[in-house]
């Protein structure tokens, strides 16, 4: 696991500035419904609020225009640190950044967040359980934790001729992946590569719960209002007519 992190690691300091500012606060994905569509951060005004894979600091920004009180921020990539530091110092707010894969021990005070969450951040984890372990311990009592990533079945389902030519026809959209498999596997980016794995929404419940959390929310609602604006439609947008891209999670620490 320690190698997948470092690959990752990697891409990511490499490519910070590509991923500057994009899927953060108020968006929780693309073609995805917001935070301006479900208010799931409520008032966080005086709150304490740790994001996991916190990137450029765009979403720390976005709850700190809000008035959250206390600015947390972990990321295993110290380029995407140095971005967030800069875009926060901009606008006048300080956080406390930490470099650290979100697996490891941390020094974060726990008992401590009124909100962890993780905008498109959480999937990079190589222990799951883990992971949502920890979040509980930085967590007050009935603290909030969020999260969205991509949707199982976004792996699943393959998107275009393009991507697999040798098996779709006419355009239609097939299971090129099973569903039940939670194996790790690597995809090209930029150059370069990424390894992640794709886990079971089963599994995100289950690991949620044995963290000690409720789940109060989980959305899979597609953002089509494109749709109704060409006929041209991108194999993404006819996509997400079909099958959700994104999987989105509240729950609360009892």
């Amino acid at each position: 696991m320690k190698t997948i992190i470092e690959n990752n690691k990697k891409y990511w300091d490499e490519h910070a500035d590509l991923w500057f500012g994009t899927t953060s606060l108020p968006e929780y994905g693309v073609k995805f419904v917001t935070e301006n569509d479900l208010h799931l951060f409520k008032d966080v005004s005086g709150k304490k609020v740790l994001e996991i894979c916190c990137g450029s600091g765009h979403s720390l920004k976005y709850l700190a225009d809000r008035n959250a009180d206390e600015l947390w921020g972990i990321d295993f990539s110290q380029e995407q640190l140095n971005n967030a530091d800069t875009l926060l110092k901009e606008n006048g707010y300080k956080a406390n950044l930490i470099c650290s894969p979100m697996e490891a021990k941390i020094d974060i005070p726990e008992k401590y967040f009124d909100y962890v969450y993780s905008i498109y951040g959480i999937g990079w984890t190589t222990d799951l359980q883990g992971t949502f372990d920890k979040i509980a311990s930085y967590l007050k009592k009935d603290g909030i934790f969020i999260f969205s990533w991509h949707h199982t079945l976004n792996y699943c389902v393959a998107w275009s001729c393009e991507e697999r030519k040798d098996i779709i026809k006419n355009g239609e959209l097939i299971f090129n992946r099973s569903y039940f498999d939670e194996s790790y596997f690597s995809m090209p980016a930029h150059g370069s590569e990424i390894v992640l794995c794709n886990r079971k929404i089963s599994t995100y419940i289950n690991a949620l719960a044995k963290a000690g959390f409720f789940i109060e929310q989980m959305v899979e609602q597609n953002d089509n209002s494109d749709a109704k604006s060409t006929d041209n439609l991108s194999d993404k947008t006819k996509k997400t007519e079909l099958l959700p891209i994104s999987v989105l999670f509240k729950a609360r620490k009892l």
